[in-house]
């Protein structure tokens, strides 16, 4: 199996649950780091898409927020937030990157401008095609279940766990689920 991971805000390919994904699922995982502009990141995704034709692409939180915007169809998400403009209006810049980056950057500058092409991302909704959502009982950050399951009736599943995902709760609960998925 082929997955893209597409990494959480303030974070990169090299975040520890692009492992877990090989790991537990023994495949090949594409994890590229992404840059913070929509526009360049949904670029860089949909040629990687193009290139690649991965089985799945898997997007963890922001990088859920850009799988749903890919309209791939075989996709899942974890803990996505469906709203990061109101996330990202609300940090203060810079940003601190949370892994490590290949280029050596250790942050990232938002605008207002970024903002709002997020803001109008969102407000334009997302390609219709049936991801599978999987969303953490115990959240701390990004409550978008309800409104998940509003827009893709089904779909969503929950597991126990916080935000981030851990490895036994990948290993016991999201693992069999994107299994599941793709059989």
């Amino acid at each position: 199996m082929r997955i893209l991971f597409i990494h959480g805000l303030a974070s990169s390919g090299a975040y520890k649950l692009a492992d877990m994904l090989r790991i537990n699922l023994k495949a090949d995982v594409l994890a590229p780091d992404l840059p913070i502009d929509p526009d360049e990141a949904l670029a860089l995704l949909r040629k990687l898409v193009a290139d690649e034709k991965p089985d799945l692409v898997v997007g963890l939180s922001w990088g859920g927020f850009l799988a749903l915007q890919l309209g791939y169809p075989r996709t899942a998400v974890i803990n996505p937030d469906l709203h990061i403009s109101h996330l990202l209006r609300a940090l203060k810049s810079p940003v601190k990157y949370l892994s490590p980056r290949r280029n050596g950057a250790t942050n990232f500058l938002l605008t207002e401008e970024i903002c709002q092409r997020y803001e109008q991302l969102e407000n334009a909704g997302f390609p219709a095609q049936s991801p599978i959502g999987l969303f953490a009982t115990e959240d701390e950050l990004v409550h978008c279940g309800p409104e998940f399951e509003r827009l893709y009736p089904g779909r969503a599943k929950q597991y126990p766990g916080k935000h981030l995902p851990t490895f036994p709760e990948v290993k016991n609960h999201i693992a069999p689920a994107l299994l599941a998925y793709c059989e």
